[in-house]
């Protein structure tokens, strides 16, 4: 059997949860309220079953004993986030820019997928796509 979460949170040390917010739902997503929402951190409803939490990088600091990744200098991974339509993709990296954050690369065409990036205010790298589905092939 294979295993399935109920629901996914992707945890994201940040400098300014205020900003952070401001930055998230500028870009249309909208706060989860079942999450706490205070000074050290926010939840971000990036789909039905996925939220990012901005949390104050002092305080995720006590969730581990690794030391956080300097976002200036290393990518630790990238959130790639898959939408209908070639003009969402372009609005949520263009509002993403108007925001504060930064272009990552230039926009891309792959055979059936569009993809352009974002690096949001802390230095998280955000992966923006559409794929036409009809014209994949399944293996």
């Amino acid at each position: 059997m294979a295993l399935t979460s109920v629901f996914t949170s992707l945890n994201l040390p940040v400098a300014n949860v205020a900003q952070s917010k401001v930055f998230f739902t500028g870009l249309g997503f909208a706060l989860n309220p079942q999450f706490p929402d205070n000074d050290t951190s926010a939840a971000v409803m990036l789909g039905d079953h996925l939220q990012a939490m901005l949390i104050d990088r002092t305080f995720f600091n006590t969730l581990t004993d690794k030391d956080t990744v300097d976002t200036s200098k290393y990518a630790q991974m990238t959130i790639a986030l898959a939408f209908d339509s070639r003009e969402q993709v372009d609005h949520i990296v263009n509002t993403a820019v108007s925001l504060g954050g930064k272009l990552h690369a230039e926009p891309e065409e792959h055979e059936s997928m569009y993809h352009w990036g974002f690096v949001d205010l802390d230095g998280h790298l955000w992966a923006i796509n559409c794929m036409d589905m009809k014209n994949t092939t399944q293996a």
